[in-house]
């Protein structure tokens, strides 16, 4: 569906396609500056071909995320498509081998597996539920194992010999050992979760038929993963989770947890997986950031705030559906928009942080939006922290030599995908 532009009716303009190209791998696309300054609520088109709005300034992106106006509602007959496929995807509220309850999402809260869990009083019981399981507390005693996993991923990868893909070695099989441990997964199925995952996370990269088989063998394998938590609890957050399954406190019913297992180990993996990748590659492409951490260790927690402020390859954004007319400082945006949200753009933006276009690894205080805000946030973001916060500890320790075995202007980004990373990332010690 396209959208009218509520900000220059009658003009006749191109309308960008989004995301937008950057010029390497490690730099934002000039579109972000340039929005920011002149058109804070701009016209793009996604690759469905749909158009949507773009939001860019830090106070507007933040103003929104906590706006109980700025809703799931992506399945809504005048919604945006995001992506190239019609329906599947971590931003869609109906899965395609799933259809909505009789009466709508409205009616029962339940339609698509979990809509119950993305909006209003049903969002705020899941995540009261979710809080007191994953506490900063637990993600913090699995600091010693991450550090565990860690090590002996770069012994492999040093055994294999230089150069190497920490990508492949380290950066996107830790938060797979990690998340599958907290959930009480199999790790042998690592590779099946990274298609899985890939396929949720879709833009361009898939057809809608790949999308419905993976779905379908995704929602088979957590419910029966589920299923057998319930028959015989281990100790784990699922096996935690199912204990409140239907019961009268909880009320978190066996389609809610499948929904909810499915989600964590899509997002408790891939985004750090990329983040690790990307967060190396900052501190190696100017040699002098690396150096700096390597000689005050104090930095490791503030460099870790500062790569994810910094990041210019995060990915899409957040898309939301506006339920009702809202104001963007003097820009009125109609009810029945779809507007995406740039946190990456937004955390670039001089009037929140003072030498935005700098990586300051001391930089205090740092509210950027990585995780987002307001009551949506990123329920995992202390584990995320606890895993780059650590592989970059295990790495400053036992390859302080680390550099890239390639110029920084030859690594490529992975396309296609909601979420950004790399490619690859070569290094040598």
């Amino acid at each position: 569906m396209q959208h009218d532009n509520p900000l220059k009716d009658g003009v006749a303009e191109a309308v960008p396609s989004y995301p937008f190209d950057a010029p390497a791998a490690l730099d934002p696309p000039p579109e972000w500056e340039a929005l920011r300054a002149e058109c804070p609520v701009a016209r793009i088109r996604m690759a469905s071909g749909d158009e949507a709005l773009l939001l860019t300034r830090y106070e507007d992106v933040r103003a929104l995320l906590s706006d109980p106006r700025f809703t799931h509602s992506l399945d809504k007959p005048d919604a945006a498509r995001i992506s190239a496929s019609e329906k599947g995807g971590v931003f869609n509220n109906t899965p395609p081998y799933e259809k909505p309850r009789e009466g709508g999402a409205e009616a029962d809260g339940q339609a698509g597996g979990g809509m119950s869990m993305k909006s209003g009083p049903g969002h705020a019981r899941w995540r009261r539920l979710m809080s007191r399981s994953f506490t900063a507390k637990r993600v913090s005693a699995l600091r010693p194992r991450i550090t565990q996993i860690a090590d002996q991923l770069v012994d492999d990868m040093v055994a294999g010999g230089a150069p190497a893909n920490l990508t492949a070695s380290l950066g996107l099989p830790l938060p797979v050992f990690v998340i599958c441990e907290l959930l009480g997964v199999p790790t042998k199925h690592r590779d099946r979760f990274s298609h899985w995952s890939d396929t949720m996370l879709n833009l361009t990269r898939y057809e809608q038929a790949e999308i419905d088989a993976a779905a379908r063998e995704f929602h088979g394998f957590m419910s029966a993963h589920v299923q057998a938590k319930r028959a015989d609890p281990g100790d784990d957050l699922i096996s935690e989770l199912a204990a409140v399954v239907d019961s009268e406190d909880g009320r978190l019913t066996e389609v809610e947890l499948v929904a909810t297992a499915q989600g964590l180990l899509v997002a408790g993996h891939e985004t750090t997986a990329n983040m690790i990748g990307k967060m190396v590659a900052m501190l190696l492409s100017d040699r002098s950031r690396w150096e700096r951490v390597l000689a005050d260790r104090s930095l490791v927690s503030n460099t870790v705030e500062e790569a994810l402020r910094f990041d210019a390859n995060p990915g899409f954004g957040i898309p939301r559906y506006l339920s009702e007319e809202v104001c963007v400082g003097d820009r009125t945006i109609p009810r029945g928009s779809t507007v995406i949200t740039n946190l990456a753009a937004a955390n670039r933006d001089e009037r929140a942080f003072a030498d935005a276009d700098a990586m300051v690894l001391d930089r205090s205080p740092n509210p950027h939006l990585a995780f987002g805000a307001g009551p949506h946030s990123c329920l995992g973001q202390a584990l995320a922290r606890v895993e780059l916060q650590t592989v970059l500890g295990v790495l400053l320790d036992r390859l302080p030599g680390l550099d890239l075995a390639v110029p920084a202007e030859q690594l490529r980004r992975r396309q296609g995908l909601v979420v950004g990373g790399l490619e690859e990332l070569p290094v040598r010690w």
